[in-house]
């Protein structure tokens, strides 16, 4: 999840939309003893893909949100839960810090079909977004709650299709979707400082992209050689605000030439500003984040245990 929002009236992703009503009926299948699979019809706000879910006695809606750690909840609706600062970490952006990160646990957290406990996640205001947004937003799905999984998300069907994936079950048991190989090309994903990230080249220059379905954009590091921009059109300027109420100027326009695995992605919306907030001591960053412009091009599948991101035709 990208921490800012651009200015109104300079230039906005898509406006404040009331989520696509879908009925609740979320498909189960067992196939294995510790496996379970079914699938999860979803609604947009915006660019964000919404899940019902449930946090102890707490449901509503949650961002599924590859961009994040673990689970976070607003501390709007779960202000009474008890909780601890940890001083040495700190809740960032690209426009700045915010605060010391509050944690906390639930007891027990289910989306779908797929239902954990004793769940640590951090307390966060989401404020903003849901004033953005104009809904109620109670928490972020992240990435610790889909690491065992098989994951497929149809955009175009509003439906996304998980399976928890058993340590006993062959590895030809697979969502009925992966069964024509041809449709979709296989790509090697990785951890990296808890980030969800695929590797690329560009003009020579090797990239590390960020796979956030959290981000209503793609964007890249204004920092890249100058010939990585040779592939980029500018068509305006913007200004981003989000952490700390701090404004950030930036470029947008459209990205040409990406390849990713074996597929070129064609001219893609981009964002172009500092990623310098992503970098590690030792000067590693992340060059780019692939946001909802890139993951809703087409069907879109991770399995999390393989380190495999799967891009259909």
């Amino acid at each position: 999840m990208l921490l800012f929002s651009t200015t109104a009236g300079v230039w906005a992703l898509d406006g404040p939309k009331p989520p696509v009503k879908k009925p609740l009926n979320i498909r189960i299948e067992t196939r294995y003893a510790d496996s379970v699979s079914c699938i999860i019809p979803f609604s947009r706000a915006g660019n964000l893909i919404l899940i019902r879910a449930k946090a102890d006695t707490s449901y509503g809606n949650f961002i599924l949100d590859t961009g994040a750690p673990g689970l976070v909840l607003n501390l709007t609706y779960f202000r009474d839960y008890p909780s601890h600062t940890e001083s040495n970490e700190e809740q960032s952006g690209i426009t700045g810090t915010v605060s010391a990160v509050r944690k906390t646990q639930v007891n027990r957290f289910q989306f779908g079909c797929i239902q954990t406990e004793a769940v640590a996640a951090d307390l966060i205001n989401l404020g903003h977004l849901e004033n953005t947004k104009g809904i109620r937003i109670f928490g972020l799905i992240g990435l610790v709650q889909l690491r065992q999984m098989e994951m497929i998300i149809d955009y175009e069907n509003g439906e996304i299709h998980i399976r928890k994936t058993s340590k006993k079950e062959p590895l030809s048991a697979k969502d009925p979707l992966f069964a024509d190989t041809s449709a979709y090309t296989a790509v090697p994903i990785e951890f990296w400082n808890n980030k969800l990230v695929t590797r690329t080249t560009m003009a020579g220059k090797k990239l590390r992209l960020m796979i956030d379905s959290g981000a209503e954009s793609n964007l890249l590091d204004s920092r890249l050689p100058d010939k990585i921009f040779d592939n980029v059109e500018v068509l305006r300027r913007i200004q981003l605000s989000g952490a700390g109420d701090k404004k950030v100027e930036a470029l947008y326009g459209n990205l040409n030439n990406l390849q990713i695995g074996d597929r070129n992605t064609g001219s893609l919306p981009v964002i172009i500003t500092n990623l310098e907030k992503t970098c590690l001591a030792d000067n590693s960053c992340i060059d780019g984040i692939l946001g909802f412009d890139f993951l809703s091009l087409h069907k879109i599948g991770f399995n999390f245990v393989t380190n495999k991101m799967y891009i259909w035709k």
